[in-house]
């Protein structure tokens, strides 16, 4: 029997925008769904200000509101592994409520550890990822078109709130990391 730890591969896809954002991480299959959570917001870019659930095999797993109103398992201590079975391929993570981003999460693979690897990894991804708080996909592209007209009046304003330079089609798989592996120390 192989002791070697096991690893899922897991493309995120963000829904509803076009043309697609995307990431492949390569995540250990003990991987609970905090850390998954933790992952995700660092290789799509997010900034993990907001609630967030995984809906898997039927159940919708997360922290609670403060008010205890969402139906809702607790996600603490829940294993990617136990939680996927060998029926479930595919699986649906929401992030904002309020935004709305939701995002489809298809496990394509398992494979052995690499013996550099120590935990999550993103290893491909086209597009930046919508900046928070845009409201969600009918707000990323007003975003996206008054940035792309220097005559839009907004535009000077967007550019202002999103720190004065975005590329939508920007994608930098080393900061991904880096936004991984600072935001699971």
């Amino acid at each position: 029997m192989s002791t070697q730890k096991k690893y899922i591969s897991l493309r995120i896809e963000l829904l509803y925008i076009k043309p697609l954002i995307w990431r492949r991480l390569v995540v250990p299959a003990t991987i609970t769904l905090p850390e998954l959570h933790v992952a995700i917001q660092g290789a799509m870019g997010w900034t993990d200000s907001h609630l967030h659930q995984f809906e898997i095999g039927g159940k919708s797993y997360g922290e609670q509101d403060e008010y205890g109103e969402m139906d809702i398992l607790p996600e603490k201590g829940k294993k990617l592994s136990a939680l996927l079975g060998k029926e479930v391929g595919q699986f649906l993570y929401q992030y904002d409520f309020g935004d709305d981003w939701q995002h489809r999460v298809v496990a394509e693979q398992t494979q052995n550890a690499h013996p550099a690897w120590s935990g999550p990894l993103c290893t491909a991804g086209e597009r930046a990822c919508p900046p928070e708080d845009i409201g969600g996909t009918h707000g990323y592209e007003a975003f996206l078109e008054a940035i792309a007209d220097s005559k839009h009046d907004e535009h000077l304003a967007m550019l202002t709130w999103a720190g004065g330079v975005f590329d939508p089609e920007g994608f930098d798989i080393n900061s991904a990391n880096a936004r991984i592996s600072f935001m699971l120390e």
